[in-house]
């Protein structure tokens, strides 16, 4: 077998290629005609060269004079106004803020000679002038190709739609002429409409009044729907996302907030409704689509302190090719963060003193304790090991050649980097670092909303405290659907706690 070589030039082109482009690695490759596993080798080794593979988001995208006009439309605006503006443009408050920052920043700058500036001006005006011509003239020829095309289509796609489309006045009388036309040449008149598209119910329908009627269907009066939003209750919707507290987060963060402080204006999917219609239902952040991916493999966890998952992760510096390395162990069942540090390397010395603290941080030593990780060195290391023996800790490993058999510290590793207040452009010191993680722990332990354990923060699953909670809001939504039983199609929202989790679900091992 002949293997195909290809330069250190062609791989670089190939990445970059991938990183302006919006698909996945997989299927990338499968356009490319390349090897997945090579992708992933090309894309992994100029990463580790200092090489910027990393993708931008949205905002990111933006060129500095869109925001630069970005914060003179905000400048006068208010907190609300600004929420809504925001909300409207698929941004955050806190991007704008900082790029009026900037803005102010970059005026106390020196600017450049007054000579350079007019030459490159002049430059760009001859390119852009030149490039104005050129896409004159690729319009004039582009509009007449189009034209001679649709002008050869004409009559073989003619009317072509589905059943039950809306047909206009002067459609359908140049139908009927089609079809008149061709009942007097001989053709039977079910056949004649068989190749238009219509029934012959439909043609009689439109001559009913003895000439070609229009379709009254856009005209027809038709009654409200007895469960629909008054114009104060969707106002009232947007009222309560766009204010200072509810301004970065999404309809379904929301809801649950308001159903523990007993209040209930609408549902989440009536909140998602009402933003849509008016034009602030945007998508907000760096993520993309997710894949569907299969259940892993792990114990199962029916209270919390049972299974852990700890992994190690990168965190950007302001240094091509630097790293500092984020140590964190999470409790499956609750998903609380029960330990973390921030260190310039990795190794199993450094694991096993954050196992240690976290073990006895949570009064969990000696009870049978499964930490779950890859087979990373430092996760296989003796040191990391021994510790885990005195600890009584009981160890579990991903399969092997499986990359998503550690699901829970890959998806809060995605939460931290993909966090509004993430650092795109990287930390500066190790101890910037870790007073970042530091705050980003605290307010996802405390205050953030986890959408798997129904909206509940992990600490108050971890002690318990879920439960009542969870039957507060679901006596409020019995309440509520008895005031106005009209608007509720079904059974009210789910709010009965989540259960056990499970890793490994074909094995059924349980931590004891």
């Amino acid at each position: 077998m002949e293997y195909q070589r290809h330069s250190s030039q062609f791989k670089e082109a190939i990445v970059k290629r991938y990183n302006q482009s919006n698909m996945s690695v997989r299927k990338f490759a499968q356009q490319e005609g390349i090897n997945l596993s090579t992708m992933y080798s090309w894309h992994k080794q100029f990463k580790t060269s200092g090489i910027n593979v990393s993708k931008t988001s949205s905002s990111d995208k933006l060129s500095a004079e869109e925001k630069f006009s970005i914060v003179l439309e905000t400048a006068t605006l208010s907190e609300i106004e600004l929420s809504e503006y925001c909300r409207s443009r698929g941004l955050y408050p806190e991007q704008v803020k900082g790029w009026k920052q900037a803005c102010i920043t970059s005026n106390s700058a020196v600017p450049a000679t007054r000579q350079k500036v007019t030459l490159e001006r002049k430059a760009d005006k001859k390119r852009i002038k030149k490039l104005e011509k050129e896409l004159h003239r690729k319009d004039k020829a582009l509009a007449e190709a189009a034209a001679l095309l649709v002008l050869g289509k004409k009559f073989r796609c003619l009317f072509e739609g589905k059943r039950g489309q809306l047909t206009t006045l002067s459609d359908r009388r140049y139908k009927v002429k089609l079809i008149n036309e061709a009942t007097h040449s001989g053709a039977r008149q079910h056949k004649a409409c068989e190749i238009i598209g219509i029934s012959i119910r439909t043609l009689q329908r439109w001559q009913e009044s003895g000439c070609v009627s229009a379709d009254k269907r856009p005209t027809a009066v038709r009654p409200a729907p007895s469960n629909k939003l008054s114009e104060q209750e969707r106002q009232s919707i947007i009222d309560v996302c766009n204010v200072e507290e509810f301004a970065t987060l999404p309809p379904s963060q929301i809801v649950p907030i308001l159903a523990d402080r007993s209040q209930y204006i609408a549902s989440e999917s009536s909140f998602y409704r009402v933003l849509k219609a008016a034009n602030m239902l945007h998508h907000r952040g760096k993520a993309k689509t997710r894949n569907v991916h299969k259940k892993p493999t792990s114990y199962t966890a029916k209270k919390a302190n049972e299974v852990w998952s700890w992994d190690i992760s990168y965190l950007p510096t302001k240094v091509i090719g630097q790293h500092y390395y984020l140590y964190m162990m999470e409790d499956i069942y609750s998903r609380k963060i029960v330990g973390w540090e921030v260190h310039g390397n990795e190794s199993g010395e450094q694991a096993a003193e954050l196992l240690e603290r976290s073990v006895w941080s949570e009064k969990c030593r000696r009870k049978n304790l499964v930490l779950h990780s890859d087979n990373g060195a430092p996760m296989k290391s003796l040191t990391m090991q021994a510790k885990m023996y005195d600890l009584g800790v009981v160890s579990s490993r991903s399969r092997p050649r499986v990359s998503n058999d550690n699901p829970y510290s890959e998806s809060l590793f995605r939460t931290v980097k993909y966090c509004p207040r993430w650092p795109s452009e990287g930390f500066k010191s190790l101890t910037d670092a870790r007073e970042w993680v530091k705050d980003f722990v605290d307010w996802y332990n405390n205050e953030h909303r986890h959408s798997r354990i129904k909206f509940v923060t992990p600490s108050q699953r971890h002690q318990g405290l879920d439960v009542d909670i969870l039957a507060k809001r679901k006596a409020l939504y019995q309440r509520k659907r008895s005031e106005h039983p009209e608007r509720w199609s079904g059974i009210e929202r789910n709010w009965l706690p989540e259960g056990a989790v499970e890793l490994n679900p074909e094995q059924h091992k349980e931590a004891a």
